[in-house]
């Protein structure tokens, strides 16, 4: 069963998203000509898919390269409602993301910080300070092989 938030996307909006996927600045005729649309027929169909929150077109940063260097993923436990926890963690300004888990951990939350002192100030005085929050463990980035934004449809070129 389809939530009614859920969009209806068709084989030609599944297109466009994999085309704007691999370069999110291409024209709507560029776009078009790819999928087999009008360049109009492609600005429609990719206002849809923002409008209905089926997509975004963002700049995506590397924080290394703008003075971030360091990365940390922090598993946390709470007592209480997680939810008041996560929505205070989603405050946090160097909280890139915040997760309501089932497993070992309640929250899961990624923070993206200068250095690691300011990773330390964050996880003692902003993390450990939510109410509820009881333990955490934080794993440090070390190396990423992999970070993939292309979420959703991968169709196959051809």
């Amino acid at each position: 069963m389809t939530s009614a938030r859920e969009p209806q996307l068709d084989r030609l909006d599944e297109a466009i998203i994999t085309v704007l996927q691999e370069d999110g600045r291409r024209s709507y005729g560029e776009i078009g000509g790819i999928v087999g649309l009008s360049e109009a027929a492609t600005r429609q169909r990719v206002n849809r898919l923002r409008e209905s929150g089926a997509m975004r077109i963002v700049a995506v940063t590397d924080p290394v390269a703008l003075g971030r260097a360091v990365v940390a993923t922090i598993g946390l436990r709470v007592s209480g409602d997680t939810r008041v926890a996560a929505t205070q963690l989603a405050g946090v300004a160097t909280v890139e993301y915040v997760v309501v888990t089932a497993g070992s951990f309640d929250l899961i939350v990624e923070v993206v910080c200068a250095d690691e002192a300011e990773l330390l100030a964050v996880i003692n005085d902003q993390i450990r300070s939510i109410d509820g929050v009881r333990e955490t463990e934080t794993f440090m980035h070390l190396h990423t092989e992999k970070n993939v934004f292309a979420w959703g449809q991968r169709l196959p070129r051809g």
